[in-house]
């Protein structure tokens, strides 16, 4: 069931309640949230203040009895179209889950909507242990990571089918937007991996769930993740080299052309160079001597040619 009293309303607070296990959800929070969860959980007022915090980097830390996460996941910013981190503040106790975020991470914000809403829902997400509800909830957030993933894939394969038509305009932006894209979503999930593991490799008995089935599955998507991160990395940074490549074959095309070009007209510039002195020069006078130089300035350039 869900459950607001007065206080809450006045708080971008939201709590759902079922049998034992609590689901604090607070989205774009402040001081006035802060202190509510300082006054009903008692957190340490370091890690409150990391939920205030915009610099952060992905952690865990271990109290006596609760976990605090700090994490980070990629979001799309269709504006200056880069991957971005959204993180995302959970406190992880025997009884409780409580999540502190922006409220721009959509699986995060549908999950405690459909668990409001849909009794069977809630119970199956809230019906076993907190530590079964944080692996749902990191869940739907590490699955959120792969269509952002397959964007990337189909924008690497739309540059590779581009590169060949010489017609293609601002390709070479379109591959720098590509690659810092990478990089961007490279730095967002690369320090998650260590806190995932962590996870993984420890035991934490208040969170009643096995670590090496439900966040090794976690740890076994991010790996697949980085992977395909990884692959397009390289793809995008051999098709830079690619382009490279071939301006370099069509510049040189153009070059020898122009080259040629400029040693077809070179004795005709040294005729009217050598002609267009002031002073007088043998058969200048002559009414033949003009025709009769075009025609041996034209032969040597047919000379050349050939």
């Amino acid at each position: 069931m869900t459950t607001v009293d007065s206080s809450q309303q006045q708080l971008n607070v939201r709590v759902l309640e079922h049998r034992r296990l609590t689901w604090v959800n607070i989205e774009r929070p402040g001081l006035a949230e802060m202190a509510y969860l300082k006054e009903r959980y008692g957190f340490h007022q370091l890690a409150l203040d990391d939920c205030l915090s915009t610099i952060q980097i992905p952690k865990l830390d271990v109290f006596d009895d609760y976990l605090f996460l700090v994490l980070q996941f990629p979001l799309f910013n269709p504006k200056s179209r880069i991957t971005l981190p959204s993180e995302v503040d959970i406190f992880a106790g025997a009884t409780y889950l409580v999540t502190v975020h922006s409220g721009n991470l959509h699986p995060l914000t549908k999950l405690f909507n459909d668990c409001e809403q849909s009794e069977e829902v809630r119970r199956q997400v809230l019906g076993s242990s907190s530590g079964l509800l944080l692996y749902r909830t990191l869940d739907g957030l590490v699955d959120y990571c792969f269509p952002i993933v397959n964007r990337i894939i189909a924008n690497v394969n739309t540059i590779e089918e581009r590169l060949f038509d010489t017609r293609e305009r601002g390709i070479v932006r379109e591959m720098a937007l590509v690659r810092r894209d990478i990089i961007s979503y490279r730095r967002v999930v690369r320090p998650m991996f260590d806190l995932l593991e962590e996870l993984e490799e420890k035991e934490f008995p208040l969170l009643h769930v096995d670590p090496d089935i439900y966040f090794g599955d976690l740890v076994d998507h991010l790996r697949r993740i980085w992977g395909e991160l990884e692959d397009m990395k390289e793809v995008i940074e051999s098709l830079h080299d690619t382009h490279a490549s071939l301006s370099t074959y069509r510049n040189n095309d153009i070059v020898r052309a122009l080259t040629g070009a400029a040693t077809l007209v070179l004795p005709f510039l040294a005729i009217a160079s050598l002609y267009g002195m002031n002073v007088p020069l043998p058969l200048q006078e002559e009414d033949w001597f003009f025709p009769t130089l075009l025609a041996l300035a034209g032969s040597v350039s047919v000379a050349m040619f050939v």
